[in-house]
């Protein structure tokens, strides 16, 4: 019995659909075929373990013979790996996990003018928030003046800001970044440390200065802290400035109390932006109760200006383990 065939076609893939259910995806270039199958075919590999179904080659093809539901999944994982391959050149395997994140497989999200309103070009690469939080964080650090975002390690919130920061900057939106952050977990004594202010913060700042350096070359990035476009202060030093022209990012803010915060955000001045990143199950203080991060959250969210962030273990893009570790952290926080 000869099979009726229904066919979608963009300008890399087309779709070829069976009455059997199954889904034919023909590669218009054999070379991106092979970016996306990976070394050895590892990067389709990985699909199978991590979606649980059997993936074929053939020719310039990748065939899907499961359920429905399933080949649609599928399908949109490899049409999203499609996209970060010829955007990066590259797929790592944290894009692959993200590839079946019921958010990126989304139809709707997926369409391409909306994939363009939230790819942050940076010189080095660029950047393609992973979850629908994440974009929707995206949003805010272009369009609010104040964000304030709180969630476990690796999903993003620090990078993601670092991102949009150094393209406003690239494009002369802003003047300069200011990154900050509660330098000494108890009361920010920086005195002890040896050298001069920017040696005494250094240290607490690299998740910072790893972000920068990830997305512009290290001799540039260095050129502009000398210069002044990107400046390393601690939070301590924060009072009494107005800060213009500028986008600011306060770091690790589950460690400053809610005076200090309210402090840094009163620091906002004209055409500036102020960020707020903190995970609030990693509190450093001696008394936990006494971290903003969260009633600030409570007090500023009806504000229009504002934008409040809540990333969960969803939203982790590092490791598959690190979400998983998060989740059962957070299950068993009250044992």
């Amino acid at each position: 019995m000869v099979h009726k065939a229904r066919e979608k076609i963009n300008s890399n893939l087309k779709f070829v659909y069976s009455d059997n259910e199954a889904i034919s995806i023909i590669f218009q270039n054999n070379d991106l075929l092979l970016g996306v199958l990976g070394e050895f075919n590892n990067n389709i590999k990985e699909l199978e373990k991590i979606t649980g179904i059997n993936i074929y080659t053939r020719g310039n093809s990748i065939i899907l013979k499961s359920e429905s539901k399933k080949n649609e999944l599928v399908k949109n994982a490899i049409k999203f790996l499609t996209d970060q391959f010829i955007i990066n050149g590259t797929i790592e395997k944290k894009d692959i996990i993200s590839s079946v994140n019921k958010f990126m497989i989304d139809e709707k999200i997926n369409s391409s003018e909306r994939k363009l309103e939230y790819i942050i070009k940076t010189p080095k690469k660029s950047v393609i928030p992973r979850s629908e939080k994440q974009k929707n964080y995206v949003r805010a650090l272009k369009e609010k003046d104040i964000i304030i975002s709180s969630g476990p390690a690796g999903t993003g919130k620090t990078f993601l800001a670092v991102a949009v920061a150094l393209t406003m900057l690239l494009n002369k939106k802003i003047e300069r970044i200011i990154l900050s952050r509660p330098a000494v977990e108890a009361g920010e004594r920086l005195g002890f440390l040896p050298g001069d202010m920017r040696d005494k913060v250094d240290p607490y700042l690299r998740p910072l200065y790893d972000s920068l350096y990830d997305l512009l070359d290290y001799e540039k990035i260095q050129k502009k802290i000398e210069i002044g476009d990107i400046e390393i202060a601690p939070l301590a030093f924060m009072r009494g400035r107005t800060l213009k022209n500028c986008f600011a990012i306060l770091d690790e803010a589950q460690n400053a109390t809610d005076t200090q915060i309210k402090m840094f955000l009163t620091r906002i001045g004209e055409n500036s932006k102020i960020v707020i990143n903190g995970d609030p199950t990693q509190i450093d203080l001696p008394n936990r109760n006494n971290s903003g991060l969260k009633r600030s959250e409570k007090i500023l969210q009806h504000i229009k200006e504002i934008s409040v962030v809540n990333f969960d273990h969803s939203d982790v893009v590092r490791h598959p383990l690190v979400s998983k570790i998060v989740k059962a952290y957070s299950e068993k926080k009250n044992d």
